[in-house]
C-alpha cells in the first residue's frame, strides 16, 4: 500500500526540482541497473521511469542523445532495443559513484598530488578536457597550469591521464604540506582554489530535503516497492549532483560543522531503509534480452557499508 506522505513528497519534490532526464536516466543506470548486468530492455525502463515524470517521447530522444555523447550503447534484438552503458560510460560512473558509496576521506598526513599542464604539449582541447576531469575529481586550480588536490585518488588521475590522451604530455608529482595541517594560510588557499560556501548550501538544501523522508520511512511499518524506487533514486541522484562539486578535502581543510558529513549520514540510513524494496520493484519492471533482471553484483552489497539505519538524530 502506498503512503499518502511519500505520495506528497514525491509531488511536492519533482514540482520543486527541475530534473534533466538524461543527467536522471545516467543515475538509474549507475545506482540501479549498472549492478544487475548494466543491459535492459528500453521498454521496461520506460515504464520504470514514468512515475519520476519521464514520458515515452522524452526517454527515447534522451537515450538517444545519451548513445551520440558514448554513455549508452543500444541493440535492436527483433523488435526491441536494449540499451548498456559503454566502457566510457562506465569509467565515469566509477569515478562519479567511488565518491557517493564510500566516503573517500582518510587521515590526512599532509600529501598532495600536483598536476602541471604547461609546457606546451597539450593541445587547447587537449588542456579544457583534462582541467574539467580533474576538477570533477575535486582538484583545483591554484596557480595558472598548476591543479593540485590532498590525497586525490592515484588510479583515478591515472584513468584521467588515459583517458584524456595526456599521461605523456604532463607532470604529475607528490608534495608535502610543511609545517601544521590546518594553519591559516592553508584555510586561505583552500578559500580561494574551492568555492566551499557554495557546497555547503548544497549539502544544507539536500538536508532539508531529504529529513521529512527518512523520518516517514524510518517510521512507517510497511514501504510500496515503487515509491521505495522513487525516493532511492532521487535520492542519489541530488547526492550524486552535491558530491560532484565536492572536492572531498581533508576534515582539516574544512570548517567546522561541515554538512557533507550530516547529508551522507542521511542519505546511508535512506538508502538502506530503501534498498530492498527498491530492488524488488526493479525486479518486476525491467526485462533483459534472457528475460528478468539478473540478481545484483556481489558490489551492490557493500554500498554505504559500515552504515547502519537509525543513526540520524532529530538534529541532523
Amino acid at each position: 500500500m502506498k503512503s499518502r506522505f511519500i505520495h506528497q513528497w514525491l509531488d511536492a519534490f519533482l514540482a520543486d526540482h527541475t530534473l534533466r532526464a538524461n543527467s536522471l536516466i545516467i543515475t538509474i543506470y549507475g545506482d540501479a541497473i549498472a549492478p544487475h548486468g548494466g543491459t535492459v530492455w528500453l521498454g521496461s525502463f520506460i515504464k520504470l521511469v514514468e512515475p519520476l515524470g519521464l514520458n515515452q517521447r522524452l526517454v527515447r530522444t534522451s537515450v538517444f542523445r545519451l548513445s551520440k555523447e558514448k554513455w549508452l550503447v543500444s541493440e535492436q534484438i527483433g523488435r526491441n532495443s536494449y540499451y548498456s552503458l559503454t566502457a566510457t560510460g562506465r569509467r565515469r560512473f566509477e569515478h562519479a559513484y567511488r565518491r557517493i558509496y564510500d566516503d573517500p576521506r582518510q587521515q590526512w598526513d599532509g600529501d598532495w598530488q600536483v598536476v602541471f599542464t604547461g609546457g606546451g604539449l597539450l593541445s587547447p582541447a587537449q588542456r579544457d578536457a583534462l582541467r574539467r576531469e580533474l576538477q570533477w575529481e575535486g582538484f583545483g586550480v591554484i596557480a595558472p597550469g598548476v591543479l593540485a588536490h590532498p590525497y586525490a585518488n592515484h588510479e583515478s588521475v591515472l584513468d584521467i591521464l588515459q583517458g584524456t590522451g595526456t599521461h605523456d604530455k604532463v607532470v604529475v608529482i607528490r608534495g608535502r604540506t610543511l609545517g601544521a595541517l590546518s594553519s591559516r594560510s592553508l584555510q586561505e588557499l583552500v578559500r580561494e582554489c574551492w568555492n566551499l560556501d557554495a557546497i555547503a548550501k548544497g549539502y544544507k538544501r539536500f538536508c532539508d530535503s531529504f529529513r521529512p523522508v527518512t523520518r516517514a520511512i524510518r517510521a512507517a511499518r510497511n514501504l510500496d516497492p515503487e515509491q521505495a524506487f522513487c525516493v532511492r533514486t532521487l535520492l542519489i541522484h541530488e547526492f550524486r549532483r552535491v558530491q560532484l562539486r565536492d572536492p572531498q578535502l581533508p576534515t582539516q581543510l574544512l570548517p567546522n560543522d561541515w554538512p557533507g558529513d550530516i547529508a551522507r549520514k542521511i542519505c546511508s540510513e535512506l538508502y538502506l531503509l530503501t534498498r530492498e524494496q527498491a530492488e524488488r520493484h526493479l525486479a518486476n519492471v525491467l526485462q533483459t534480452a534472457d528475460g528478468p533482471l539478473p540478481e545484483a553484483a556481489p558490489y551492490f552489497q557493500q554500498r554505504f557499508r559500515g552504515s547502519t539505519a537509525g543513526e540520524i538524530t532529530e538534529e541532523a
